[in-house]
């Protein structure tokens, strides 16, 4: 119930955050993409940094932010903060085949389902 209500939460407000990027600009340019993974990926690094000051113990709160409200604005924010927290720990290798792999892998698997359904012919 925590994550799925702050899921919620982050849900609309990357809906509401894209329309209006859509009523501001006339560009094909993804504006409102591109803000919501930024805005994602500052405020899933503010908590984390509350955390890591000992300013944000309670796990249930931790969820709801991270999980649920960042969870549901981008999940650009976690794949950020992943990568920074392997960064720190050294694990360079780990940092090289998440970034390769998500990039690569994730566009691949976009195309291929797009093929998928042409060659299904849905």
């Amino acid at each position: 119930m925590i994550v799925g209500s702050g899921g919620f939460i982050g849900t609309i407000a990357r809906y509401l955050s894209n329309e209006l990027m859509r009523k501001l600009t006339s560009s094909n340019f993804p504006f409102g993409t591109l803000l919501i993974n930024i805005l994602g990926c500052l405020i899933i690094g503010l908590i984390y940094g509350f955390i890591e000051k000992g300013k944000l113990l309670e796990p249930d709160l931790r969820l709801f932010l991270t999980t649920g409200i960042c969870g549901g604005f981008t999940t650009f924010s976690a794949f950020s903060i992943e990568t920074i927290i392997m960064l720190r720990n050294g694990e360079f290798i780990y940092v090289f085949a998440y970034l390769t792999l998500s990039i690569l892998l994730g566009f691949t698997a976009t195309y291929l389902g797009m093929v998928a359904v042409n060659w299904l012919k849905v």
